[in-house]
């Protein structure tokens, strides 16, 4: 059948391969297989606002039942909430049905252990390779048993000692977009019980308006409110509520790099930063990179995916993590994004430092940045093209450690993706694009990484 788990779990279409309802009832019953208990297993499910939540839940449950494993539902419950009940209340797994910050139509799913740490790559494979046995079978007899539970209190519990105190902060009015998702569920509440006045935005979720021109990857309405509004910040959440991006009191968006450097140079502060390392992926600006080694700081990088952080943090006992979209991994709270943990950590630090958040992000120098995308029929290792390997070397040894470059290919497209980074956009810009002679022309036209020589 293929490979199912891309990035951040499964994702697709509802209602198509691989989320139509027989593909998904199989997806749950091999991870439950995957376990290999010989006691049945006890799952903990959520989902975000989507329409298509519903009979993916109920699928999910039917495909479990057909493994004597018992399922209970958290309903409509941001990502973060799953993964802390999946590790607290005595669950084998938590499963989150939600496509994070696509439109309605798409959704997915997610795993988490029992230790609320997303499935890794072995586990993927194995779910994977019993999904393509055709040794068994979900019988068409299996019925969906849910068992519906409340379970946001103790999520709460754990989360509101993040901002012990909201000080002069108190009675402060923030801007808040939850994206029309899961988030609509947490987000007003625990912020006004922590002493603020809220503007909402994207808070009546319809099964379709999701991600809508909203939350975080839409933050323009949320920038204009803050500053109509004389608001102090705002704050913007994806679908599922694992990531936020912020918007400073002028209306100014503060992506996850600018979260990074904040918290990292706070807690190295106060002593709280192991090894004075923090974790981001390899899609973080080198401003980010710079400027926590000029606090004595190192950045360590990973493979895009915040499971990919996760695992580095794990491996090696680092507290703080993420990534540019937004997705921060503080994992004394949790081993995976908290958009609302995120945004308690963020208030902490203005109410510890007495700053505002401007002035905290305006510590991050962000870099000019082109990404360029080149189409290719065939993925060759960069490394082992002559050509290419020659204009990689040119670029880097130009930008002589104040600038970055950066080549992959695609994950998902048939598209070599190169980016680089520098002190100026002309200059990052003229090394990113082919010379516009007839010589070049016929070799893009060939598809051939070999033939992707760039100025440098």
């Amino acid at each position: 059948m293929g490979t199912f788990f891309g990035t951040d779990g499964i994702r697709g279409v509802a209602g198509t391969p691989p989320l139509d309802p027989p593909t998904v009832a199989r997806i749950a019953a091999a991870i439950v297989r995957s376990l290999g208990l010989n006691r049945p297993a006890r799952l903990i499910v959520g989902r975000d606002t989507r329409e298509s939540g519903e009979w993916i839940e109920r699928e999910l449950a039917r495909g479990a039942a057909s493994q004597s494993a018992t399922v209970v539902t958290a309903g409509v419950v941001p990502t973060p909430v799953v993964a802390y009940l999946a590790r607290t209340l005595d669950f084998d797994l938590g499963i989150v049905i939600s496509a994070s910050h696509n439109p309605y139509r798409d959704n997915g799913i997610k795993v988490f252990s029992g230790r609320g740490e997303k499935f890794g790559e072995l586990e993927e494979r194995k779910v994977e390779a019993l999904i393509a046995d055709a040794g068994w079978h979900v019988s068409g007899q299996a019925e969906a048993k849910l068992e519906r539970a409340d379970l946001l209190a103790p999520y709460f519990e754990h989360t509101a000692p993040l901002l012990p105190t909201i000080g002069h902060l108190r009675g402060s009015r923030i801007g808040i977009d939850m994206a029309n998702g899961a988030t609509t569920a947490t987000a007003p509440r625990m912020l006004e019980d922590a002493g603020l006045e809220l503007v909402t935005l994207g808070n009546a979720p319809d099964g379709r308006n999701i991600n809508m021109a909203c939350g975080s990857t839409h933050p323009a309405a949320l920038a204009t409110a803050v500053v109509e509004q004389r608001c102090r910040l705002g704050v913007a959440f994806d679908g599922d509520g694992d990531r936020a991006i912020l918007v400073d009191h002028r209306g100014r968006v503060i992506d996850g790099d600018a979260v990074l450097l904040m918290l990292a140079l706070h807690y190295k502060r106060q002593e709280r930063l192991p090894l004075d390392t923090v974790v981001a992926t390899v899609m973080s600006n080198i401003g980010l990179e710079i400027a926590l080694r000029n606090h004595g700081i190192r950045l360590v990088r990973t493979p895009v995916g915040d499971k990919h952080v996760m695992d580095e943090m794990l491996r090696n006992g680092y507290v703080l993590g993420g990534e540019q979209s937004g997705h921060v991994i503080l994992s004394e709270h949790l081993f995976t994004g908290d958009g609302l943990a995120t945004t308690l950590a963020v208030l902490r630090t203005m109410v510890e430092s007495e700053r505002e958040l401007a002035d905290l992000a305006g510590e991050l120098e962000t870099y000019p940045q082109t990404l360029v995308n080149v189409r290719v029929r065939e993925k060759h290792p960069v490394e082992n093209v002559p050509a290419v390997a020659a204009a990689m070397r040119r670029v880097e040894a130009a930008l002589g450690g104040h600038g970055r470059l950066l080549v992959r290919y695609s994950g998902t497209e048939p598209l070599l993706r190169i980016m680089i980074e520098g002190q100026n956009q002309a200059t990052v810009q003229a090394w990113a694009e082919p010379p516009h002679d007839s010589t070049l022309r016929q070799r893009q036209q060939s598809r051939d990484p070999a033939q992707l020589t760039r100025r440098a």
